[in-house]
């Protein structure tokens, strides 16, 4: 039961990135929560908080009109009864089809009353992608 919830929430969470929806993105995370990029560290710990990255996020992104989100590889552990690994490696493309953007994403999910969330997520070159126990189907 826990491979379609994972899948679940990265399909929307991947839809709601493709959809510039701020609320469905900030509905993925549980706060509060980290993200982390070779550039800076965030806290989020308020709705507020999620609405203001994620519209920097957004504006990045309508900036080269992105046009696709690809998850190329996903796979996950679990790590405890609440508590789940997951690394997925994405492309972003631009408006003329090239990708502009790819890298690994390395998520910590917590499961909490019967709900997925995001409370962390790294992202990393693709040469520091990771293959975990068991694929996410995409």
């Amino acid at each position: 039961m826990t491979e379609p919830r994972l899948e679940q929430l990265f399909h929307q969470y991947q839809k709601a990135f493709m959809r510039y929806d701020l609320d469905q993105v900030a509905s993925c995370y549980h706060l509060p929560c980290t993200l982390n990029t070779p550039e800076k560290v965030v806290l989020l710990t308020t709705p507020e908080d999620c609405q203001q990255e994620f519209s920097e996020i957004f504006a990045q992104l309508q900036q080269v009109a992105t046009s696709d989100i690809i998850a190329k590889k996903a796979s996950y552990s679990k790590v405890s009864e609440q508590v789940y690994l997951v690394c997925i490696d994405w492309d972003f493309i631009d408006g003329q089809g090239q990708v502009f953007a790819d890298f690994a994403a390395i998520y910590h999910v917590l499961d909490i009353n019967d709900s997925m969330k995001i409370v962390n997520v790294i992202s990393h070159e693709l040469d520091s992608s990771l293959t975990l126990e068991s694929p996410l189907s995409w």
